[in-house]
């Protein structure tokens, strides 16, 4: 059987694993990320590859990593969290540190090959992805390939801009659908409510250390599960936008599903079932066509190993 090792690259962690043809992952190795980033964490991510090739024997590596990622995938253009990692050709540092090709893939790329091969867009050829978290990444499979674009950096959707002169968001622009449908649009939401009528609030704010300051996504997330009014409405207001953008990149794209994952997913149909209703509220020609399936994402934090290592295969 042919093995291929997947790396994701995140902030914190450099996580590795030995992935089968069918999508299993088989071993893993893990390290922190260093602070230093460079070629220091370039070592890092070589010595979680040797520690899994002690035990087994792969034909190439595929790297996710959150960032821009040239067109033929071997240079990180640009890294958000990551110091010193800005216009490396990671593709000759890594293969030349490993002894394998290697390959770079932006991680929501990645994650959204994984879910098409292997997890909830499984035998769908037109399908598109959401990772919901701090903010909106995603990917899209076109015919079977994932579709990346002239420059590599297609499915950014978390940088469309929803609202003219909306709020600033990280990448310069205003108004970007991130800052209206991720994790940190849902903490804005509930916190923007909770100012409105703070005695509304008081359960919601219990769960955290009683201020407005110390309430995370996960107290949120547990109060509507509690049926909390101030954490349902939250989730309301993010599921409308949220939905209204999934309408306007369908017109677009035409999936038959759309994945969504990421770390706000972990509220299940709390967040889905208002987004189902928005984009039928906001497709247009609603009736005149079927609309998308719109699915949970199944592989969650392994998604972008996945799919970065079946991509290193092909």
């Amino acid at each position: 059987m042919s093995f291929s090792i997947g790396i994701d690259v995140g902030g914190t962690k450099v996580l590795g694993g030995v992935v089968d043809t069918q999508g299993n992952i088989l071993a893993q190795a893990r390290r922190d990320t260093p602070r230093q980033g460079g070629k220091v964490l370039t070592s890092v991510i070589a010595e979680v590859a040797h520690e899994l090739l002690a035990d087994f024997s792969a034909s190439s590596v595929g790297i996710s990593a959150a960032g821009f990622v040239s067109s033929d995938r071997r240079t990180m253009l640009a890294t958000p969290n990551i110091a010193d990692w800005n216009g490396v050709d990671l593709d000759h540092e890594l293969s030349s540190l490993i002894g394998l090709p290697v390959v770079i893939e932006n991680d929501a790329n990645a994650a959204a090959w994984g879910e098409a091969k292997f997890g909830a867009g499984c035998n769908e050829t037109q399908m598109m992805m959401l990772t919901v978290g701090t903010g909106i990444g995603g990917g899209i499979v076109i015919d079977g390939h994932l579709h990346r674009g002239a420059f590599g950096i297609a499915a950014e959707f978390g940088h469309m801009r929803v609202v003219p002169e909306g709020h600033l968001c990280g990448c310069g622009a205003r108004g970007c659908f991130e800052q209206y449908a991720s994790g940190n649009a849902l903490l804005r939401h509930a916190r923007e409510a909770i100012s409105a009528s703070p005695e509304m609030a008081r359960n919601l704010l219990a769960l955290g250390d009683g201020t407005i300051e110390g309430l995370s996504g996960q107290h949120i997330t547990d109060g509507a599960r509690a049926g909390d009014a101030v954490a349902l409405a939250a989730f309301n207001t993010t599921a409308q936008w949220l939905g209204a953008g999934i309408a306007s990149l369908a017109v677009l794209f035409d999936p038959a599903c759309v994945v969504v994952g990421g770390g706000v997913i972990d509220a299940g149909e709390i967040l889905l079932e208002p987004t189902r209703a928005a984009v039928e509220r906001y497709m247009p020609f609603v009736g005149k066509h079927p609309s998308p399936r719109i699915v949970p994402a199944q592989l969650g934090n392994q998604a972008g190993l996945i799919g970065a290592a079946d991509l290193a295969r092909n």
